[in-house]
């Protein structure tokens, strides 16, 4: 597998192996996508929870039309 970074990016890495808390570069990009594997489950779950109430909520006397003109207008 063969991964580019960006410089800022490459000098971060640097500098987590340089607090001592990493061993290597590696370490520092397996916690990163773990962290980011975290992040991502919540922030799924969260949007499936939050669709789950809409479903599951009364309904609007609004129109889809009268929602998005709301939204527009601030």
């Amino acid at each position: 597998m063969n991964i580019s970074f960006t410089k800022k990016q490459e000098e971060y890495i640097a500098k987590q192996v340089a607090t001592g808390e990493y061993q290597n570069n590696s370490e520092v990009i397996r916690d990163a996508i773990r962290l980011h594997r975290i992040y991502r489950d919540k922030v799924i779950e969260d949007l499936r929870r939050e669709i789950e109430k809409g479903w599951n909520g009364p309904e609007s006397p609004r129109t889809m039309d009268e929602i998005i003109a709301s939204k527009k207008n601030g």
